[in-house]
């Protein structure tokens, strides 16, 4: 199976996931379905606050505590500009799945899709960098008191949303991320939460997956 993924790579795993099932349904959106339209917008929405969600907490707290333990400077920035380059590509490709529901045309739709191919290629490499260059420095430093109470302050913000994030994750993903999330949470407590207070998740967003 491979080494045991980090609780980071169960969530870019499931960003991957996402964009490129964003971009297969804009791909296949039939012309004048604009409730399909509607729903692949709910879904794209629900990504874009996670994933910002996410990189708002390391540019917050995550790049400051590793620059303080002597991490290359140069290498979080990096990090930074690369965040910055996702919040636009975001921003793009919400604005034109914004059009795509105003007119739910075929070019409208192909339009969208090619906004999230673009999307793709920032978010992933991205995605890609910092699981190859950053976390693999960050061994040593897992079992540091003052990193795991860090590690806190990158959670959702509440029970809910700490839910529907626990969805999001698990949807699609693979036994190798779900293996990890169990490992990371234990199943009682996801299997709790994802029944009881993943209402969003499941009402609005799941249902475009199926």
């Amino acid at each position: 199976m491979g080494e045991e993924m980090s609780m980071n790579q169960v969530i870019h795993a499931a960003v991957r996931r996402d964009v490129a099932r964003t971009e297969q349904a804009l791909r296949e959106l039939a012309d004048g379905d604009a409730g399909r339209a509607r729903e692949v917008r709910t879904a794209w929405r629900n990504l874009a606050r996670e994933l910002t969600h996410h990189h708002e907490a390391e540019d917050e707290h995550m790049w400051p505590f590793l620059e303080s333990r002597g991490f290359d400077v140069g290498l979080l920035e990096e990090m930074e500009a690369e965040h910055a380059a996702m919040k636009a590509a975001l921003a793009s490709v919400s604005a034109s799945l914004d059009a795509l529901v105003a007119a739910p045309t075929s070019a409208s739709a192909s339009a969208a899709a090619d906004e999230v191919a673009r999307a793709r290629v920032v978010v992933n490499g991205h995605l890609d960098h910092e699981e190859r260059d950053v976390e693999g420095l960050m061994a040593d430093i897992k079992e540091d008191a003052d990193f795991k109470e860090l590690t806190k302050k990158l959670r959702p913000a509440s029970t809910v949303d700490a839910a529907n994030a626990l969805a999001w994750m698990q949807d699609g993903a693979g036994e190798r991320e779900l293996a990890a999330l169990r490992a990371a949470v234990p199943a009682p407590v996801v299997a709790i939460l994802t029944r009881f207070l993943a209402r969003r998740y499941r009402r609005e967003v799941a249902p475009v997956w199926r």
